[in-house]
Parts: C-alpha cells; sequence; structure tokens
C-alpha cells in the first residue's frame, strides 16, 4: 500500500460559511484525531483528496505546517447530490501500529449453470491489520457454486497481516436459486376462472 502525500493548513476558523468559504476554495475541511491528542481542524485540497480517497483505506501523509503525521480516512461526508466532498474525519496512525478497518469484498468467477443468483450479505469485512499495510480489498471466487451454497467469513483467506474482526460463522456471500415466473397462459386462465 502506498502513502498519497497531502499538504495541510491548519484552519481556525468554523462553522458552514467558514466551510464554504473552504470549499470555494477547492479544498476541504477536515478534523484530525486520535492517540489521546486534541483534534486538529485541517484544510486539505479537493482534488488530491478525493482521487486519494478512491483506493480503499488510503494512508495519508499529511504536511500540517511542517509536522509530518499518518492518517486513514475514518468518515467521509459528501453531497448527496453532486458528491462533492463536505467534510472528513481523519484517524491518526503510528507505522507498526494495528488498527481495524472495514475492507470490500469482491467475488470472482463464474456460478454454476441454471441461472442461480448471488448475493452479497455482507459487503465488507471487519479486519484487523497494520496501519501502514492495510488491504484495499478481498476477492473470493464463487466458480461453480450452486443455489444454496454461502461462504463464510472464516473460509475467506485473508491479505498477510490481517486478522478477522467479524464474526468467524457470519454469511458474506450466498447463492440462491432463480425465482421462476408463473407462466403468463396459467396465470390468465387462473383470473379467467375466478371471475
Amino acid at each position: 500500500m502506498s502513502e498519497v502525500k497531502l499538504a495541510a493548513s491548519v484552519r481556525t476558523e468554523f462553522g458552514k460559511g467558514a466551510a464554504r468559504a473552504i470549499r470555494r476554495d477547492a479544498k476541504v475541511p477536515a478534523v484530525v484525531y486520535g492517540h489521546g491528542s486534541d483534534p486538529i481542524h485541517v484544510t486539505l485540497p479537493a482534488h488530491d483528496l478525493g482521487l486519494a480517497l478512491r483506493t480503499p483505506n488510503v494512508l495519508l501523509s499529511l504536511d500540517i505546517d511542517g509536522t509530518q503525521e499518518l492518517a486513514i480516512p475514518k468518515a467521509v461526508q459528501r453531497d448527496a447530490i453532486k458528491g462533492f466532498l463536505i467534510h472528513v474525519d481523519l484517524l491518526l496512525v503510528k507505522r507498526g501500529e494495528k488498527v481495524t478497518v472495514e475492507i470490500p469484498v469482491q467475488a470472482e468467477g463464474e456460478l454454476a449453470a441454471g441461472g442461480n443468483l448471488l448475493e452479497h450479505v455482507l459487503g465488507t469485512l471487519s479486519v484487523e491489520a497494520e496501519a501502514t499495510h492495510l488491504p484495499e480489498a478481498v476477492t473470493v471466487s464463487v466458480e461453480g457454486l450452486e443455489a444454496g451454497a454461502s461462504i463464510l467469513a472464516k473460509d475467506i483467506t485473508l491479505p498477510k497481516g490481517a486478522t478477522l474482526v467479524t464474526d468467524a460463522d457470519a454469511v458474506v456471500i450466498q447463492v440462491l436459486a432463480a425465482q421462476a415466473e408463473e407462466p403468463a397462459a396459467e396465470t390468465e386462465a387462473a383470473e379467467g376462472a375466478e371471475a
């Protein structure tokens, strides 16, 4: 996992008006907290931060007025309609420190023939890993699975250094049989008999 370097500026103005002014300047208001220190209110470049946040659990190397800090995104608020960043909460981390994060579960492969449906019961897994080596995602093979099959959290091979936090017996993916529709002629005949 690579680090994304961002320059952060400490902010002293708060409230809706100040936040709107920050966003007009193509920046995003953020708060950096953790390790028992006081929260630091900063602004980050909106474009660079938006690109960095495309990677799940990205490690950010922040230059906060000359001080280097490592952080991971904890909460990201976006505009409901346009999708631009409104505010970001960042958690301070240290090299070698273990943190718990959510990683996306991706399925690959073809199900057994017969029109079966794949259901993602859990879209993410909670795992504990070193802050500087956070997995981006975990891939699960569903090749040849038939209706009724399921994959539990404990069945998924995690990346090296990651340990499962999610309940081991939780169903992550299951295969459902496709529901067959009633033929149209039978439905019309049944409706005609009732009338």
